[in-house]
This record gives C-alpha cells, structure tokens and sequence, in this order.
C-alpha cells in the first residue's frame, strides 16, 4: 500500500466517499498533485482528442481541429488512423512528471494512471493493443518502454509486434518532410488480418509516429486501427 504521493511525497489522506464505503481504488497521487492532473473536458476534436474550447475558430473546420482535417485530405493517409483519444492535458506538471518518469526511471510513477487506463480500456473493444516502440538506441538509454510499463502497470498484457527502425524526432520535422517520410516501424510475423486495432503511446504530439504505426498495420490487413494516450500534447 503506497502512504506517500508518489510526486511530491506527501503523505495520502483518504478522502471518505459513499463509492469508497463499497470500492475503494488505491490512492498514488495527493488531492493537491491529482488537481493539477487536468482531464480533457468539453468539446474536443474527433479526431485527435484536441480541446476545442480555446481553439482559435481558423483552426477548425467542422467537427475536427485544422491538422487532423488536413491528414484526412491526404489520400496516402485519409482512415488510416480512426482516432485518438487522450486523458490529459499536457500542462507543465503532466510535462515535468511524465519526464521523471521516463528519463529518470522511475517505475512506480506509472501506478498514478493506472486505474484511469483500466477504466477506458474496459469500455472499448479491440482485439490487440500495442504500445508504440522505442528504437533500439532509446530504449537502451532509458532501459524500458514507458507506454509497455504503463499498460503492465494497468493489468494489460500488450502485443508487441511492432519494432522501430530509427529515433529521429517528428517534432523535428517540418509538416511535408513527415508527410514523405518512408516508414519508420517494421510488424514482425503476425496475422492482423481482420482485427481491431489500439495503439498506445504516451503523448500524442503531430500524430506522424501513430499514423505511421497504423498505416503499416492496415497495409497488413488490420480491419480498424485507433489509438489511446496518455496526454495531448
């Protein structure tokens, strides 16, 4: 049982609530650092989970935010992807966290998202779910895979038939040079024909590295491939 909050190591005072009298989900954050946790709320766009509370109004184009509405003009990548969907936010704190988390290697903060992953992930249906790989090179840097340790951390067992062929940042790279880009991911030998698909990653940022995930996936015969993160960045 975890006494202290896992960020700011404050002690855990267990809030009393007529749901926690007949369930009661462990506590890992303090109420100070889960309020600074924000939840995307209200009116987002449908394809990517982007709020569009405070979107400026040239940035949307009916139910979808200008850069999703772009992806789908493009032949070469319109469906591949069907959505996103993403908890958070990613504010400052969500920034400084996610970051301890992953270069600092720090397992145990990734218990804070668990109950929430658990939560979603029991009310959509796929057939395989698999994390977004780290290259080779990243993933002897930090010595694990935040978006595998994050699904194990949530009782999820992921498939992990994808490997990434290279690191190179998305961010990086201006909108046509990721547009052109020749595929960054290989599927090792597994039959995907037919099946529901759910990526997972932790931050979605330009949607490059997801929908090159899932084009490769459909290509492979993948009837439907959406994904699920963490934070919208």
């Amino acid at each position: 049982m975890v006494n202290n909050c896992l960020n700011c190591e404050g002690e855990l005072v267990e809030v009393l609530s007529w749901r926690g009298l007949f369930h009661r989900e462990p506590q890992f954050l303090c109420q100070e650092c889960e309020r600074q946790l924000e939840f995307i709320e209200g009116e987002r766009c449908s394809g990517c989970s982007r709020s569009m509370l405070d979107l400026p109004s040239n940035l949307i184009k009916e139910d979808v935010c200008l850069d999703c509405f772009r992806w789908e003009r493009d032949s070469g990548w319109r469906g591949i992807l069907e959505y996103n969907h993403s908890f958070y936010h990613y504010n400052d704190f969500l920034k400084d966290y996610l970051a301890r988390y992953k270069y600092r290697g720090d397992y145990a903060l990734a218990h804070a998202f668990s109950q929430t992953i658990k939560t979603y992930l029991a009310e959509v249906e796929y057939d395989l779910i698999i994390p977004i790989p780290l290259s080779d090179e990243r993933l002897y840097e930090r010595g694990f895979n935040q978006s595998t340790v994050l699904l194990e951390e949530a009782e999820v067992r992921p498939s992990t038939i994808l490997t990434r062929l290279h690191s190179e940042k998305q961010s990086k790279k201006t909108r046509s040079e990721r547009l052109l880009q020749e595929q960054v991911f290989r599927l090792a030998e597994s039959d995907v024909r037919g099946k529901t698909i759910l990526l997972f990653d932790d931050i979605y940022t330009t949607g490059t590295t997801l929908r090159q995930a899932a084009k490769l996936l459909r290509e492979a015969g993948a009837d439907a491939v959406s994904s699920l993160t963490l934070a919208r960045g």
